[in-house]
């Protein structure tokens, strides 16, 4: 049976191949990427145990980023539904309005370190090129972003913001013109610019430092919540459900990252992936539809694959979560059963996003909706000593054209 190591930062739990569980992450990487990526390691290792690097990363989490967000009950509609209570940690009034903000700021500042004055990162729902973007502009550094022609035309605000901060927008007009598809041209830039240039993955997917990088910065929404659940409750509470949306999954291992060690019938984490279109077969769940274990960008995953082995198109309503592979932690966790992962409809998430809309003073981006849409599922079957929090991770701006598009104009 797998098991998740007490008192060991999950991001650590591999083996001496960057393998978790023996089976997921790793490095497949081309020879020409094996010094750059081995480089990364060390000077990551080094930093995050020093403690200038740490003061400086909090300085800029506290004093551009905005932390700590907020901690909120949602009173209406824990009214509504009746039974548990439902919360909501509010990690969208962050600066630029996600937790993408988090990795971006880390990476830009290795960046700096690392005597690189180019960035360059992967964009879906096109926060993470957003976050970049701010990041590149604030600490002056000259910024490409790779973004799927699909996901241009649907997060067009996020596009407007990227340029606006001074970086450049590269299309990808391959493949499914996805973020699948956006990380592929990013990582194959990166090769032949690597000497010059810093990479940011966008998630906690990619080579094992990239996960490592992802996770470790948004484990800052966690660290918060502890404190906050503290406040509110005088301890954390007996029966507490943590449900956040999961694509590439680095919002929701941020989520949960402080609260390994808890056990897991006191603290359950619940991964929501993205079902689809409810009329159609195509999904954006590897963990949720019995997906077999592939390799994509670099690492070792459960993926949505054809019976060849080949990558199928997948589909979502919401472009953060439109992708085909997932982090190799969350894979771990699912093999260790520590989370347990489902999946909900575009169909769901919409009405999920109008109910938040209207009852409470949030109006969370349609990845958290599904998050959203569980807890509204789950509430009225759980007595209300039970606690929900839902990781609103995201802001609703970015999706005012799908919104008006499947709602119609006065969609609130």
């Amino acid at each position: 049976m797998i098991r998740i190591q007490k008192r060991k930062p999950i991001i650590d739990q591999h083996d001496k191949n960057y393998l978790y569980a023996g089976k997921f992450g790793g490095n497949f990487v081309p020879e020409t990427l094996k010094k750059p990526i081995e480089d990364l390691t060390k000077l990551f290792n080094k930093l995050r145990k020093d403690k200038k690097f740490i003061k400086e990363r909090d300085y800029y989490f506290k004093n551009y980023v905005g932390t700590p967000t907020s901690f909120i009950k949602l009173y209406n509609t824990s009214h509504q539904l009746g039974g548990a209570q439902i919360y909501a940690k509010v990690v969208s009034e962050a600066n630029g309005g996600a937790h993408k903000i988090y990795n971006a700021i880390v990476h830009a500042l290795i960046c700096k370190h690392a005597g690189k004055k180019y960035i360059i990162g992967d964009t879906g729902a096109g926060y993470a090129g957003k976050m970049l973007s701010m990041a590149a502009k604030k600490f002056g550094l000259k910024c490409k972003i790779f973004m799927g022609t699909k996901d241009m035309a649907r997060q067009k605000p996020n596009c407007d913001a990227i340029r606006a901060n001074g970086a450049e927008i590269i299309p990808v007009d391959s493949g499914s013109k996805t973020l699948v598809d956006a990380v592929s041209e990013c990582m194959r830039y990166w090769v032949s610019n690597c000497d010059t240039t810093h990479m940011c993955v966008g998630s906690t997917v990619g080579p094992n430092i990239f996960v490592k990088i992802c996770a470790w910065s948004t484990a800052q929404i966690s660290r918060e919540l502890i404190v906050q659940l503290k406040e509110e409750f005088g301890k954390i509470p007996k029966k507490l459900k943590l449900i956040n949306c999961v694509g590439g999954g680095s919002s929701a291992i941020g989520f949960w990252n402080s609260f390994m060690d808890y056990n897991k019938k006191q603290v359950e984490f619940i991964g929501v992936e993205a079902g689809g279109p409810k009329s159609s077969k195509l999904h954006a769940a590897p963990l949720t539809n019995k997906s077999k274990i592939g390799i994509l960008h670099g690492a070792a995953q459960y993926v949505v694959q054809d019976k060849e082995g080949q990558i199928s198109e997948t589909a979502s309503i919401s472009a953060g979560l439109d992708y085909p592979g997932v982090s190799p932690l969350h894979c771990f966790l699912k093999d260790a059963k520590r989370a347990r992962y489902t999946a909900v409809s575009d169909e769901e998430a919409l009405a999920a996003y109008q109910l938040i809309a209207k009852n409470e003073k949030i109006r969370p981006s349609l990845e958290p909706s599904h998050a959203f849409a569980v807890a509204i599922k789950l509430a009225p079957k759980l007595s209300e000593d039970t606690i929900i929090v839902v990781n609103s991770c995201g802001d609703a701006k970015k999706d005012e054209l799908i919104l008006t598009k499947r709602l119609g104009k006065d969609h609130d």
